[in-house]
C-alpha cells in the first residue's frame, strides 16, 4: 500500500515539544528545504505549522519527528491541554518527555557523584558517573543539534550546548559538563512548560462548556407500545418526547436542549421557552447578567440564572461562539507583531555571530598575547571562557520575550470581551493619538426612543407622562403607529406598551402612509394624523408656542412629530437616538490617558443632531453630513493632523474608514458583519468602556516587552562580563541563560491576570 499523500492545499499540523521561539525558526527552515514545499509558517505561540505546496506529507512528518518534535492533527476545535497545574502536574509534564526523563535520571546520577566526592571516593568512578550523565542527558541534545544544523543549516541552542559540553569534557571538566547538560535539559523543559501554559491559556476556556446536555427527543422504537393501534416502530405516538443526556458532540442543529437553573449552557442556540438572566462574562466580559427570553440567542459556556430554559441548538459543538473566538484569537497569535519580526530577524544573524566571536575569543588571546588556551592553576583558560560565552549568548530569552507577552495579552483581552486580531494592531493601539467614532450604533444605541409626549393642554408643562392629556396623546398615536414597521413608529408603540397605554384605543383602521409627511388612520370614525411640523404648518393651524417648542426640540437633535385628532392639533411627540449608557464614561476614560488623545465624531447625520449627541457624550469635535467616502477622507486628514488614528464603527458604511485607519475597531453585537471582518479589534459586548481598557492593555504589553528585552540582555551582559574575566563557571552561564528565559516568560504571563470588574452598566429606560 502506498502511504504517500500529496499536498494540493495547505497542510496544518499541531506540533508538540517546541520549547522556545528558536525551535519554530529551526522547524520553519528545515521544512522549507524539502522538495515541493512552496511556503512554511510555524507559529510558536499556537504550536502550529502550515505548509503550502505539493510536498509529500509523509516526508514532512518524518522531518518533524527527526527534529525531535511530536505531531497532532490540527482541527478547528482547539485541543484542551492536559492538567499539568501544580507541582504534581509539573512532574507529570517532565516525565511525559523522553529527553527530560533521561535528564532527571542524569540528575540522580549527578547527585550520586557529588555524594561520592564528599565521601572521598576515588576520582575514577566519579568521572565515569559524569560521563554517564553526559551520555544520558546530552546525547539526545547533541543528536538534535546535529540534525538542526544538517536540515536547516541553522546553529541552534542545542548545538551550542553540545559544543560547550564536549569542550568541557575535553579540558577535563567532566563535572561541569554533566552539570551543564542536566541543567540545560531541565531548564528547556521548564521553559516549554511555561510556554505551554501560555499557549493553552485561552483554550482553557473550553473547560467552561459542559461535556453533556439534556436533550428532548422522541421515543424511538418504543417496546412498550409496539403493535398498539398499528404502531410498528419509529417515533412513538404515545410517549411524546423523552429527556436524554447525551455528549454535546452528538447534538444536531435543531435539537431542543433543557438548561436547568444555575447550569452552564452547553451549546449556542435560541430560547424557545422560558426566561432567565444569563451570565455572559466568558463570551463578552459583561459584569452583569443579561435578561433573556423566548427568541433571544444564548452562547455555549455562559451560565443560566434562576429560570429553566428550553433552547433550540443553532450551531454544532465545534462551531460554537466560544470555539470561534478561540480560533480567531489563535489566528491572531500567528500574526507577528513588528517588535517580534525585528527580534526574529536579529536572531537569524546573532547566533552565527556569537559562534564566530567565541572562536575568536578562544584563539586570539593565546595567539596574539600569549594568554593560556587551557585552564591553569592560576585561572581559567580562554577556551573555557569561549565555552561560557557560547552558553550565555544563546538568544532564547530574547526570542521568546515578545511572543509569550503577545499571546498573554491577546488571551487576556479575549477573556474581557475584546477580540484583537494580532500583535500588530495590539502594538499599534498603544500609539493611537486620535479616536474617530461613528455616531449611530456606536456612540448611540442605534435605535430611536420616544423622549417626549406633550399635549397642547399639558397640565404639568413637562410632558413626563404623569399628565393625563399627555398619556392620552401617546395612546392615540400608538393606536395608529402599531400597524407600521417604521423605526419611529416602533419607538412610539414601545413607549406606549411600557406605560400600559397600548390597549387604551383599538388599532386604527384605514391606515394610510402620507409619503414624506406622516401617517393617517381612523379610530372610532375620527381621522388621526401624525406628521412632520412642515406638513402641519400647511395643513393644521396650531399655536405659535407649539412652533417655538418644536424648533427648540429640533435644535437639540430630536425628531418631532405632531398629532392631530380630526382638525384639532393635540400635541407633539419627540423621538431621538439615545447615547449608549457607557459612551460618556468611556470617552472620559480615554481623555484621562496620557498623552491625551483627540476624540472626533464622524456621522452622516445632520449637524444639529450630531452636535446635540456630541455634547451629551463629550467628544472634542464633530464632522457631520459625511458619506462613506467622506469618512475615509476624514480618517486620512486626522492621520495627517494627529498621527496614528483609530476608527470605531459598526455599519457597512464604516468599513472603508475602518480599513484605512491605523487601527479599526468594530462593535461586535450590533455591528455589521462587514465591519467586524474589516476591523482589527472587535468589542464583543458593544461596551465602549472596553476601548480604554484595550488601550491600557496595549500600552502595558509594550512596557512588558521592553522589560523582557532589558531583562534578557541585561542578565546575559552581566554574566558575560564575568565570563570574560574568568570568574564565571559553565553552570552559572546555564543558570543565566535559562533564568533569563524563565523570567521573561513569567513576566509575560502576568498579563493574563484579570483586572477588577468593570463598573455596572446603567439600566436602560424607556420614556
Amino acid at each position: 500500500m502506498d502511504l504517500k499523500t500529496s499536498l494540493p492545499t495547505d497542510l496544518e499540523l499541531q506540533i508538540t515539544g517546541m520549547d522556545c521561539a528558536d525551535c519554530a525558526l529551526t522547524l520553519e527552515r528545515s521544512i522549507a528545504r524539502l522538495e515541493n514545499v512552496s511556503a512554511v509558517e510555524v507559529n510558536f505561540s499556537t504550536g502550529r505549522i502550515r505548509v503550502s505546496g505539493n510536498a509529500d506529507r509523509a516526508a514532512i512528518e518524518a522531518r518533524i519527528r527527526d527534529l525531535g518534535y511530536g505531531i497532532a492533527e490540527a482541527s478547528r476545535s482547539p485541543v484542551i491541554m492536559p492538567d499539568y497545574s501544580g507541582p504534581i502536574g509539573l512532574l507529570r509534564f517532565l516525565l511525559a518527555r523522553r529527553i527530560t526523563t533521561l535528564a532527571l535520571v542524569g540528575a540522580l546520577l549527578l547527585l550520586l557523584s557529588a555524594a561520592l566526592t564528599l565521601l572521598g571516593a576515588p576520582q575514577g568512578p566519579v568521572v565515569v558517573l559524569h560521563l554517564a550523565v553526559v551520555a544520558l542527558a546530552g546525547l539526545p541534545i547533541m543528536v538534535n543539534g546535529w540534525r538542526e544544523l544538517r536540515y536547516s543549516h541553522n546553529i541552534t541552542i542545542n548545538l551550542l550546548m553540545s559544543i560547550a559540553t564536549l569542550g568541557a569534557v575535553i579540558i577535563g571538566e567532566t563535572g561541569e559538563a554533566a552539570t551543564v547538560i542536566v541543567l540545560f535539559a531541565i531548564g528547556e523543559a521548564l521553559e516549554g512548560y511555561a510556554a505551554d501554559r501560555a499557549r493553552y491559556s485561552l483554550r482553557g476556556l473550553l473547560d467552561l462548556v459542559p461535556q453533556t446536555a439534556a436533550v428532548l427527543r422522541p421515543c424511538l422504537d418504543c417496546a412498550e407500545h409496539l403493535g398498539q393501534d398499528g404502531y410498528t416502530g419509529g417515533p412513538c405516538p404515545f410517549c411524546g418526547v423523552h429527556e436524554t443526556r447525551v455528549p454535546v458532540g452528538d447534538l444536531a442543529v435543531g435539537d431542543t436542549i433543557l438548561i436547568a437553573p444555575g447550569e452552564r449552557i452547553p451549546m449556542d442556540g435560541v430560547i424557545r421557552e422560558g426566561n432567565s438572566a444569563i451570565n455572559q462574562a466568558p463570551i463578552t466580559g459583561e459584569s452583569l447578567p443579561v435578561d433573556k427570553a423566548a427568541g433571544d440567542e444564548v452562547f455555549a459556556g455562559t451560565i443560566n440564572g434562576a429560570g429553566a430554559l428550553e433552547v433550540e441548538v443553532t450551531r454544532l459543538a465545534e462551531d460554537n461562539t466560544l470555539n470561534r473566538i478561540i480560533h480567531l484569537v489563535e489566528e491572531a497569535q500567528a500574526s507577528r507583531a513588528p517588535s517580534q519580526r525585528f527580534i526574529d530577524r536579529f536572531a537569524r544573524w546573532y547566533t552565527p555571530a556569537v559562534v564566530i566571536l567565541a572562536l575568536l575569543l578562544a584563539v586570539a588571546p593565546p595567539l596574539l598575547a600569549g594568554a593560556p588556551f587551557w585552564d591553569t592553576p592560576d585561572g581559567r583558560g580562554w577556551l573555557y571562557r569561549a565555552l561560557a560565552l557560547l552558553i550565555i549568548a544563546c538568544p532564547c530569552a530574547l526570542v521568546i520575550s515578545t511572543p509569550v507577552t503577545i499571546v498573554s495579552a491577546l488571551t487576556s483581552a479575549a477573556r474581557r470581551g475584546i477580540l484583537i486580531k494580532g500583535g500588530a494592531p495590539l502594538e499599534a493601539l498603544a500609539g493611537v493619538r486620535a479616536f474617530a467614532f461613528d455616531k449611530t450604533g456606536t456612540l448611540t444605541r442605534g435605535e430611536p426612543v420616544l423622549t417626549l409626549a406633550q399635549a397642547v393642554d399639558c397640565q404639568t408643562g413637562t410632558g413626563d407622562l404623569t399628565c393625563e392629556p399627555c398619556r392620552d396623546l401617546l395612546a392615540l398615536a400608538a393606536a395608529v403607529e402599531r400597524r407600521s414597521e417604521h423605526p419611529l413608529a416602533q419607538a412610539v408603540v414601545t413607549a406606549a406598551q411600557h406605560n400600559a397605554l397600548l390597549d387604551r384605543y383599538p388599532a386604527a383602521r384605514a391606515v394610510t402612509s402620507l409619503v414624506g409627511r406622516g401617517v393617517r388612520g381612523e379610530i372610532d370614525g375620527r381621522p388621526i394624523t401624525i406628521g412632520s411640523h412642515q406638513f402641519f404648518e400647511a395643513s393644521y393651524p396650531h399655536p405659535d408656542a407649539l412652533c417655538t417648542r418644536t424648533a427648540h426640540l429640533e435644535q437639540q437633535g430630536h425628531t418631532v412629530m405632531l398629532v392631530a385628532d380630526g382638525d384639532q392639533v393635540r400635541g407633539l411627540l419627540t423621538v431621538a437616538d439615545q447615547p449608549r449608557p457607557t459612551s460618556r464614561a468611556a470617552l472620559e476614560e480615554l481623555k484621562a490617558l496620557h498623552p491625551r488623545p483627540r476624540t472626533i465624531m464622524l456621522t452622516g447625520d445632520n449637524p444639529v443632531t450630531a452636535r446635540a449627541i456630541a455634547d451629551r457624550v463629550g467628544v472634542d469635535d464633530v464632522r457631520a453630513d459625511l458619506l462613506p467616502g467622506d469618512k475615509l477622507a476624514a480618517i486620512r486628514a486626522l492621520q495627517a493632523d494627529y498621527g496614528p488614528t483609530a476608527m470605531i464603527g459598526d455599519g457597512i458604511n464604516d468599513a472603508p474608514a475602518l480599513a484605512e485607519a491605523s487601527v479599526g475597531i468594530a462593535m461586535g453585537t450590533g455591528g455589521a458583519q462587514q465591519a467586524m471582518e474589516t476591523a482589527d479589534i472587535v468589542l464583543l459586548q458593544d461596551d465602549l468602556r472596553r476601548l480604554p481598557e484595550a488601550v491600557r492593555l496595549s500600552r502595558r504589553t509594550l512596557s512588558v516587552i521592553r522589560q523582557n528585552i532589558a531583562l534578557s540582555l541585561g542578565l546575559k551582559a552581566a554574566v558575560l562580563l564575568l565570563a570574560l574575566a574568568g570568574w564565571s563557571t559553565l553552570w552559572l552561564a546555564v543558570f543565566a541563560d535559562m533564568g533569563a528565559s524563565l523570567l521573561v516568560t513569567a513576566n509575560g504571563l502576568r498579563l493574563l491576570r484579570r483586572n477588577p470588574a468593570a463598573p455596572p452598566v446603567a439600566p436602560r429606560s424607556v420614556a
